[in-house]
């Protein structure tokens, strides 16, 4: 089962430094229009192909998230049968990261 994050929980992870990489599975225009800081964009079409693409460091939370957090539960998926050992989906997605975290985050 995919281990699932809050946008509390990860604002509280990045403020505190601990090592997350954000994974972006929208598509390039979605990403244009909002995107988390740092964030890598890998649109769920492609990650199988381009699964290499994602390395974390020792130790780090790879979350995957998209507009809503659906499509991002799928990606996680995809990255754990892949060897991925720590991956989250964000609940919620960007749109709930606009709406309790940062609401300069542009909601579509």
């Amino acid at each position: 089962m995919v281990q699932q994050i809050s946008v509390k929980e990860l604002f509280v992870k990045l403020k505190a430094g601990e090592p997350v990489v954000l994974l972006d599975v929208r598509t390039p225009g979605e990403h244009e229009i909002a995107a988390l800081p740092g964030s890598t964009l890998i649109p769920l079409t492609e990650l199988a192909e381009r699964a290499d693409e994602v390395t974390a460091p020792d130790g780090a939370l790879i979350v995957a998230y998209c507009h809503h957090g659906v499509r991002s539960l799928s990606a996680a998926a995809i990255l754990e049968k892949l060897g991925h050992a720590r991956v989250a989906s964000l609940q919620g997605g960007i749109d709930a990261w606009s709406v309790h975290i940062d609401e300069s985050v542009p909601r579509y």
